[in-house]
């Protein structure tokens, strides 16, 4: 019970559009945890372009996704490059065309806009096309559905939806998320999370508990 190996770019041979996205991301800004796949039927390999957009290693900031995560077709991290200065009167970008518009821009203007990492936590499920805007944090467990825009943090085992994307309900009481998060079963070894698949797909805390 040893499962798939984590570093395999395409783990079901037979169904070639969906792909370990650590093997298939080797951008220094971009942390991937294993086991973590994203599907699209024209295959996974364009994650990195496709789905991660405005990405500039110079601002600094990073996507930063756990381990056991799906990741549907169409979903999109829009990163901090998107953001445009608005202390102004005007959000148009002046200064990167240059030709002397760029005199005088003042870089902390919109340095101001940066909105930090992008992270993902372990076990998050992303449906199609929805859309994650910067410096969103969604917690373990998380579900977002599809077509979603997510422009907040999302709790662990929450369940959003909508534009924007609103908490929908929680996928267990809050004393059973207590528990779920301190056993953290992501972060066992393999062998014995393959050992314990009854438990992890379970719906008993206590057979969790035990396992742990």
């Amino acid at each position: 019970m040893h499962g798939p190996n984590p570093s395999l770019k395409h783990p079901i041979p037979m169904h070639r559009r969906v792909g370990f996205l650590k093997s298939l991301v080797d951008a220094e800004n971009i942390e991937i945890g294993d086991f973590t796949y994203y599907d699209d039927p024209d295959g996974p390999d364009l994650f990195q372009q496709k789905c991660v957009l405005h990405h500039y290693p110079f601002i600094g900031d990073k996507l930063i996704i756990g381990k056991f995560c799906a990741i549907a077709e169409g979903a999109r991290f829009i990163m901090n490059g998107a953001n445009h200065a608005m202390s102004g009167f005007s959000t148009y970008p002046f200064n990167i065309f240059g030709h002397g518009w760029e005199e005088g821009f003042d870089l902390a203007s919109w340095q101001q806009e940066v909105r930090g990492d992008t992270v993902l936590g372990n076990d998050v499920w992303i449906g199609m096309e929805a859309v994650i805007l910067p410096g969103v944090h969604i917690g373990h467990g998380a579900i977002i559905a599809a077509k979603s825009v997510v422009s907040r943090h999302v709790p662990p085992y929450a369940i959003v939806a909508g534009n924007p994307s609103v908490v929908v309900k929680k996928r267990f009481d809050d004393k059973t998320i207590e528990r779920l998060l301190t056993i953290a079963w992501w972060d066992w070894p393999v062998d014995k999370i393959g050992r314990n698949l009854k438990a992890i797909r379970g719906s008993d805390i206590s057979l969790l508990e035990a396992a742990a």
